[in-house]
């Protein structure tokens, strides 16, 4: 699963929107190893364009899961 996520956001990368949709999504379904995994998959790959989205959609899913 976490290499769908990683597949499906650098589809939609070009688009803010799409990509916090799609980020919010991923570390809901995804259990907590793999979601610090595609946290700092992301930030490595989009720190130059979606640092603090990566951050505040990383923080709301993890807050959301309890």
């Amino acid at each position: 699963m976490l290499e769908f996520c990683k597949t499906v956001l650098k589809r939609v990368s070009f688009d803010r929107q799409l990509f916090a949709r799609e980020l919010t999504k991923s570390f809901s379904w995804l259990p907590h190893e793999d979601a610090l995994a595609l946290k700092s998959w992301a930030l490595a790959t989009y720190s130059n364009k979606h640092t603090q989205l990566i951050l505040t959609a990383f923080a709301t899913a993890q807050a959301l899961k309890g």
